[in-house]
């Protein structure tokens, strides 16, 4: 069973994104940033993929970027939310659209799905990007599955997420104030990594960051967290809003923290990448055993 603190509320995450995606692009400075680090990753890998799915694309922000990578490619976007596509299909050249039926040379797809029931066949994408959508997954075993069944056996699988540091400031702020759970409780790099092997990835390589965005008031970082779709989806969120009382209390705990006259706010960045193994057992469940051939004397 999930824990209270992770386990999320699907429709609400799908809810908070639908309602940002106007001003998504102006308050995703932390994910422009994060993608320019996960471009450089790219730099040692050697991979020319010929189909490449941006899982969680949003509003398309990086489609333009691995395009300019890999020119002749075919591309996949995929998303929940109608209206971050909307805006990720006016980022998108109409001559490079997709026409229904019709994938090929360096065309664009942009598919409205549940990320943990893609619309995508078996083992027929060379890499999977995912630049910090992971996190919003109820249930992210699941989702590592589907992502690795349509993975063909050597394709990458490259993501970025937040960790468990995540807005430790305001976590501490909320207890600090006596109110309730407010604030996601992020999984941790190894379990993210664990969750990777079971998946049948091979080698996952793991690695983490802070960084430190800083605010001038505490309504600016609630302003900011609801441009970027970040409002809690906790299933078990208190519903309502604040009363002014308990608002007062949680600002003068967070202003408590400012340092040289700004509120810090910590984010934990996990970077992963691993490669799609051969397969462990056949589509019957069947194990596959492989022997090793010795040598004739």
């Amino acid at each position: 069973m999930v824990p209270p603190d992770l386990a999320l509320d699907a429709r609400a995450v799908a809810c908070r994104f639908e309602r940002a995606a106007a001003r998504f692009d102006d308050a995703a400075v932390l994910h422009r940033e994060v993608a320019r680090r996960m471009a450089e990753r790219l730099d040692m890998v050697m991979l020319k993929p010929a189909r490449l799915l941006d899982l969680g694309c949003g509003t398309g922000a990086d489609l333009q970027p691995l395009r300019a990578r890999y020119p002749d490619m075919q591309m996949i976007g995929i998303d929940r939310s109608a209206a971050m596509l909307a805006r990720a299909a006016a980022r998108t050249p109409r001559w490079r659209r997709w026409l229904p039926g019709v994938l090929g040379g360096s065309q664009t797809a942009l598919v409205r799905a549940d990320i943990t029931r893609l619309p995508i066949a078996p083992r027929s994408i060379d890499m999977v990007w995912s630049n910090m959508a992971l996190h919003w997954q109820a249930d992210l075993p699941a989702t590592l599955r589907e992502v690795q069944r349509c993975v063909r056996v050597g394709g990458l699988f490259m993501f970025s997420m937040l960790g468990p540091d995540t807005l430790r400031e305001l976590r501490g702020a909320l207890a600090e104030a006596g109110l309730p759970l407010r604030a996601h409780r992020f999984i941790d790099m190894h379990d993210v990594g664990d969750m990777l092997v079971e998946s049948g990835f091979a080698e996952p390589v793991m690695d983490m960051e802070h960084i430190t965005l800083t605010f001038d008031t505490p309504a600016a970082l609630y302003r900011d967290l609801a441009d970027t779709g970040g409002f809690s989806a906790l299933a078990a969120r208190p519903r309502g809003l604040l009363t002014p009382r308990a608002r007062a209390r949680l600002d003068d705990a967070l202003l408590r923290l400012r340092d040289n006259g700004r509120l810090p706010a910590t984010m934990e960045i996990i970077y992963g990448h691993a490669w799609r193994g051969e397969p462990r057992q056949a589509e019957d469940g069947r194990a596959i055993i492989q022997f090793e051939r010795g040598r004739r004397r």
